[in-house]
Formats: C-alpha cells, structure tokens, sequence
C-alpha cells in the first residue's frame, strides 16, 4: 500500500504542475483557437491538391463514355477533355495512357479494335487541345476489363469508355 499510495501521490503532483501554466494553450489565457487541429492547408496528392492525380480523377473526370459500336466524342466525353487537356497543360510532368474499352457484346477481336478506335478519339482530341502527343499513349481492353458486370444496358453503358490513366514524372 506504501509503494501505491507514493505512486498516486507522485502522480498527482505532476497533473497539478501541468496544470499551472497559463500558457499551455498560446498565451491567450487558455482560450481555445478556433482553427487548431484544422487543416487550412492543401493536403499534398490528396482530391484536394489541384495538380494530384486524385483530383484529376475526382475532379475533371478520368473517363469519358461512348454509344454502342461508336467511337465518336459525345458533347459531354468533348466537355470531360477538355478539362482533362487543362489539366494537363498546367501539370506538364504528367504523361498518361488512354485506356479503350468495350461493353462484352460482340467478339473479343471487335471490341479490342473498338476500344482502340475509342482511345484514339480521346488521344486526338487531347493533342488538338494542344497536349503534346509524346505525353500521350493509348492501350486497348476491349471488353477485357470491365467495370460492371451483368447483361443489362446500365452495365454495357458504363464499360463503353476512354479512361484516362497518369503516370506522374516520366515526360523527358
């Protein structure tokens, strides 16, 4: 009982102490700062760092969406690049690939060249907006990599797409 009732008394001693100093809390008096512990600050690669690849994913838009069996920009695909050519103009150490992709109808050899047609768009798109082309590749899934899977036209419309993938610190 000797050794515990030294330990609490050491203890408490030290809990008064650290609480005699006024200006543990920046001098006020005690008064707590509004804005302590809250980040004011861009969080770096984080969605709300304008030149990370998270905000360009959730803030421009990575993908653009096509009809069945076309390959031609839609007015809302042509309004996604061009805030993807934006983007990439200001964070010039950025390349990407352009990914194609299909919806699973039709032969495996059809909806390789489909999405190589639907990347193509998205590549030629971007270069007219002034994106160098040597920061640019394409690659073709066609239906090899879908994103949902399931025979309704909810399921086909999402996997007919260019997805725009980058790849930080590569440009030479």
């Amino acid at each position: 009982m000797k050794i515990t009732t030294k330990a609490l008394l050491i203890v408490g001693a030290l809990a008064l102490a650290a609480c005699t100093n006024p200006d543990r809390f920046g001098g006020d008096g005690g008064a707590l700062d509004p804005n302590a512990g809250v980040n004011t600050g861009v969080v770096a690669g984080s969605a709300n760092d304008p030149s990370s690849a998270a905000y360009f994913q959730q803030a421009v838009g990575d993908r653009v969406l096509f009809a069945v069996d076309q390959s031609s920009l839609t007015a809302q695909g042509q309004a996604t690049l061009d805030g993807q050519a934006a983007w990439l103009t200001t964070n010039a150490d950025y390349t990407a690939v352009i990914e194609g992709h299909a919806d699973e109808q039709g032969t495996r050899e059809y909806n390789i060249g489909l999405g190589n047609k639907r990347a193509d768009a998205a590549r030629s798109y971007l270069i007219s907006k002034g994106v160098p082309a040597n920061r640019l590749q394409i690659v073709s899934y066609g239906k090899e990599r879908p994103i949902e899977v399931c025979s309704e036209e909810a399921c086909y419309a999402k996997n007919r797409r260019a997805v725009t993938v980058l790849a930080a610190g590569l440009t030479g």
